[in-house]
C-alpha cells in the first residue's frame, strides 16, 4: 500500500513546499506554512468544439470582442471603453471604500443589456434587495445567495449570462478543493473557475476582493496574475470622494483613474476631478504648487504641498505622501547643490492634497518649487501650474503631453505655465517663479 503524501502549503500566498518551512520563499511570511494532504483533482474535461478549435486571426467574429458600455463614462475610460465579453476584472479596496455599492450599480446598468448574476456570499438575497432599495435602482438582476461556487457554475452554463458578478471571492469555496473558504488555495481554484467560465461562455466576471492589513488583495499577488483587470480603489476612505485606479489592464492602460463621490444614492462619477485636488482662492500660502500632471490617458491638475522646518534632531526628515519617496530625496539633494538652498538641517515634508498619488516624473518641478517656496516663504503665484522632469545636473527635461497639461491648465484659470520649454533648470526656475 502507498504511503499518503502530503504538502505544506503557504496560508498567505499559496506557496507549495514538499517541506515545511519556517519562512516562505515567496511572501517572506514566517510560519505559514501548514501541511495538508496531496490529491490530484481531475479537472472536468471539456469537449472541444467546431468553434473551439484553433483559428486564424482575421477570421474571429468581432462580435466577441465588441465592449460592454455600462453606462458610467468615467469607469468605462478606465476599463478602456467598457467591459470586455469574457473578461475577468478584480476590484478591491478598504472596507467601507464603496466596492461592493459600485458591483451592484455596474451590475443594474449591465442588467438593462442582458442577464446578469449577482453572486452575494457575504449579504443574504433579501439584504442584497434592500441595500438596491437605498441606492434607488429598480432591477430585474438576478441574485444567487450561494457560496459554493461548482453548484452556481453549473447552473449557469445553462443561463448564459451576460455578466457575473461575485461579492466576493474570499467567501466562495469549490468542494473539490480541500482547504476552507478564503484560503489561498480556495482563492485560486475558484478564480481559475472563474476565469475558465468566463472565458467558455463570453461572460465578463466582475470578482470583488478584500485587502489585508498590507494593502494587497487577500491571497498577496495571486488573483492579479490570473484577472484581466485590477482596479483598485485608493485615496482616503473617510472622506465623500472615492478614486478608483487600474494598476493592470489587458484591454486598455494603467493608471487611468475615475473619480467617485459617495451620496446617499450610491456612487456618483466626478467628470472634472483636476477641480477636487486644487485648493481656489484669492490667495495660495506659501509652501503650496498646482502640478500639471497625467494619469494614464488624462491631464490632471493636482496640488503638491510642501513644508520646510528646522529640525530638531541630528538627522533631518524627509517624508514623502502620495509622492515617490527616492524620488523625494533625489529632489532635495538637486535643490541643495544646484540651486544653493541649504536644506541640510531641516525636516521636509511632501505631500499631494486630495489623496491621489502622484509618480510621475513630470511633477519634479512642481514638488521643487514647492520645497522652495516654503523654505523662503514665499508663495508662488496664485496663477501658476509647473511640470518638468528634473536632472541630476539641475537641467529641466521635456516630458510627453505637454500640449494637454497646458490645455488643461489653461482650462483651469491658469495663465502662467512653468515648463521645460521656458526654462533651462531649476535654478533659472527659481529665479523666475519668485521673482
Amino acid at each position: 500500500m502507498a504511503k499518503p503524501r502530503s504538502i505544506f502549503l503557504c496560508s498567505s500566498c499559496g506557496f507549495e513546499s514538499p517541506r515545511w518551512l519556517g519562512r516562505c520563499p515567496q511572501c517572506e511570511t514566517w510560519n505559514s506554512f501548514g501541511e495538508r494532504p496531496f490529491t490530484v483533482t481531475a479537472q472536468r474535461a471539456a469537449h472541444m468544439t467546431q468553434s473551439d478549435a484553433p483559428i486564424p486571426l482575421h477570421e474571429i467574429d468581432d462580435r466577441r470582442i465588441e465592449r460592454i458600455p455600462t453606462a458610467f463614462s468615467e469607469f468605462d475610460a478606465v476599463l478602456g471603453g467598457g467591459i470586455v465579453p469574457g473578461s475577468v476584472t478584480l476590484l478591491g479596496g478598504a472596507p467601507g471604500a464603496g466596492k461592493s455599492t459600485l458591483a451592484l450599480q455596474v451590475a443594474a446598468r449591465l442588467a438593462e443589456r442582458g442577464s446578469v448574476v449577482y453572486l452575494c456570499g457575504e449579504e443574504s438575497a433579501a439584504q442584497v434587495k434592500l441595500r438596491a432599495r437605498r441606492l434607488g435602482l429598480e432591477t430585474s438582476i438576478l441574485v444567487a445567495a450561494e457560496t459554493n461556487l461548482r453548484s452556481v457554475l453549473d447552473q449557469l452554463e445553462r443561463a448564459r449570462p451576460l455578466a457575473l458578478i461575485v461579492d466576493s471571492i474570499q467567501t466562495v469555496w469549490m468542494p473539490e478543493a480541500e482547504s476552507y473558504a478564503g484560503s489561498a488555495t480556495q482563492i485560486r481554484d475558484c478564480t481559475q473557475a472563474l476565469v475558465q467560465f468566463a472565458k467558455r461562455f463570453d461572460c465578463a466576471t466582475l470578482v470583488v476582493g478584500h485587502v489585508t492589513k498590507d494593502g494587497a488583495i487577500a491571497g498577496p499577488r495571486l488573483l492579479e496574475h490570473l484577472v484581466d483587470t485590477v482596479l483598485y480603489f485608493e485615496g482616503e476612505q473617510s472622506g465623500e470622494h472615492r478614486i478608483l485606479r487600474a494598476y493592470k489592464n489587458r484591454f486598455g492602460s494603467i493608471d487611468e483613474i475615475c473619480v467617485f463621490e459617495m451620496c446617499e444614492t450610491g456612487l456618483a462619477e466626478i467628470a472634472n476631478p483636476s477641480e477636487l485636488f486644487i485648493t481656489r482662492g484669492s490667495t495660495r500660502a506659501s509652501g503650496s504648487c498646482v502640478v500639471a500632471s497625467i494619469l494614464g490617458s488624462r491631464p490632471v491638475l493636482v496640488e503638491v504641498q510642501a513644508l520646510v522646518g528646522e529640525t530638531s534632531f541630528g538627522t533631518p526628515r524627509r517624508l514623502a505622501n502620495n509622492v515617490d519617496q527616492p524620488r523625494l530625496a533625489m529632489i532635495v539633494a538637486v535643490l541643495e547643490r544646484r540651486a544653493g538652498l541649504h536644506l541640510a538641517t531641516h525636516d521636509i515634508y511632501v505631500s499631494v492634497a486630495g489623496g491621489l498619488r502622484v509618480a510621475e516624473p513630470a511633477a519634479d518641478l512642481g514638488i521643487a518649487l514647492a520645497i522652495t517656496s516654503s523654505f523662503r516663504n514665499r508663495a508662488v503665484p496664485n496663477d501658476s501650474a509647473a511640470f518638468g522632469e528634473l536632472g541630476l545636473s539641475g537641467e529641466l527635461r521635456r516630458v510627453s503631453g505637454a500640449a494637454r497639461r497646458v490645455a488643461e491648465a489653461h482650462k483651469l484659470g491658469y495663465s502662467r505655465i512653468w515648463s521645460p520649454e521656458d526654462l533651462r533648470d531649476v535654478d533659472e526656475a527659481i529665479a523666475r517663479v519668485f521673482a
